[in-house]
């Protein structure tokens, strides 16, 4: 049976009520309804906030962080007050704010394959708001399993992509990524940057795909994939068909319960430091620091070089990553080497490239230039 709305309900609802494909019923049936928001970043903002608002009756938050200052920019469910909080109870804080008569669980523990499907089974919808490819095999495996929608999201710079993957009616997302791309082919957000208000558009249209899933209105892009292109205001659509040798959705399928998604994705696990290429190879800032005293080092500063405009180190040679292969020979492999980055990730794929080239007196800065910031000197800014 569908809950009853207060007076109060009603005059919060009442815009939702004017609609005819709405109404009464429909806001009843979105107070009934679930979802589960996996990530509470630049995507789960606009999501979180608009599924609160809309009176959808229970919304799950995943996160395994805190609020830092570089997330305000897009993260918009966060504020100053709540830097150093758990994203979270930032998030249901705020949610919550807009909208007391709703239930917001939170799950403050890395989306697993240990815990994936005894988080997502009581939920009706399940919306990716992630940022790397191990969670959005996860999300997706689970969906398909357990037989639930999932509102897929990703953007990066001026670009984001949607679509909804539902096996029941169209492909998921193995049947268009089979497999993951190589590690370190697609850069993240935080090493690629991303326009501020682009997850506020990707993360609406995931609230809105939910809306109609719940209310059963419109079309949605199951069998779609949404590109949007900010800078050209362009949105295009890609039609989707499901594979019919899906490993997960495919009538036989081969995965049929969860598996490793780091060791899938060849990704380093949860424990790894994302900053360092390993013990053999890191240096760390104070030690670096201590020998540029002594001996004549080459610096490689593998960042674009947009990126030194906002903070640099004297001497260092810049070749960005992507250039890194073709100009290999103008570097002697006979010196002594550390390369560096802005945290270290791109920098331990360049250190890599350089051993495989027979590079053998390389170092990797780890944590990178930002590392320095904070060990070595703080008149450098953190970005």
């Amino acid at each position: 049976m569908l809950p009853e709305l207060s007076r109060d309900e009603i005059l919060r609802y009442s815009r939702h009520l004017l609609i005819p494909e709405v109404g009464l019923e429909g806001q009843k049936k979105m107070l009934a309804s679930s979802v589960l928001i996996i990530g509470t970043g630049g995507l789960g903002s606009p999501v979180a906030l608009y599924l609160a608002a809309a009176g959808i009756g229970r919304i799950g938050l995943v996160d395994f962080d805190v609020v830092d200052s570089s997330n305000l920019q897009r993260q918009v469910i966060h504020g100053t007050s709540t830097v150093g909080e758990l994203k979270v109870e930032s998030a249901r804080r705020r949610m919550l704010d807009l909208n007391p008569e709703i239930q917001v669980d939170i799950y403050n523990e890395p989306f697993t394959s240990e815990n994936a499907l005894r988080i997502v089974k009581d939920y009706d919808i399940l919306i990716d708001g992630t940022d790397n490819f191990p969670t959005r095999y996860l999300t997706n495996d689970v969906a398909v399993m357990l037989g639930k929608p999932n509102i897929y999201g990703s953007i990066f710079r001026f670009e984001g992509q949607a679509s909804v993957f539902y096996a029941k009616e169209g492909p998921c997302y193995r049947c268009l990524f089979p497999e993951p791309p190589p590690p370190g082919l697609v850069p993240s957000c935080a090493e690629g940057g991303v326009l501020g208000v682009l997850p506020g558009t990707i993360g609406t249209i995931q609230a809105t795909e939910a809306i109609k899933m719940l209310l059963g209105i419109g079309s949605s892009l199951v069998g779609r994939l949404l590109l949007y292109n900010a800078l050209d205001m362009s949105f295009e659509y890609v039609k989707l068909k499901k594979n019919p040798n899906c490993k997960v959705c495919g009538p036989n399928p081969e995965v049929t319960e969860l598996i490793d998604y780091d060791a899938f994705c060849g990704v380093p696990g949860r424990g790894h430091d994302e900053g360092s290429a390993g013990m053999d190879w890191d240096i760390d800032a104070k030690s670096l620091a201590q020998r540029l005293k002594d001996d004549h080092l080459i610096l490689l500063d593998v960042r674009e070089p947009h990126e030194l405009e906002i903070s640099a180190l004297p001497g260092a040679v810049n070749i960005p990553l992507g250039t890194l292969a073709a100009r290999l020979p103008e570097l002697d492999s006979a010196k002594d080497m550390v390369v560096f980055c802005k945290t270290g990730v791109r920098s331990s794929r360049a250190l890599e490239l350089l051993v495989s080239a027979g590079f053998k007196k390389v170092k990797n800065l780890k944590g990178g230039i930002n590392a320095w910031a904070r060990e070595v000197d703080p008149n450098l800014p953190i970005y």
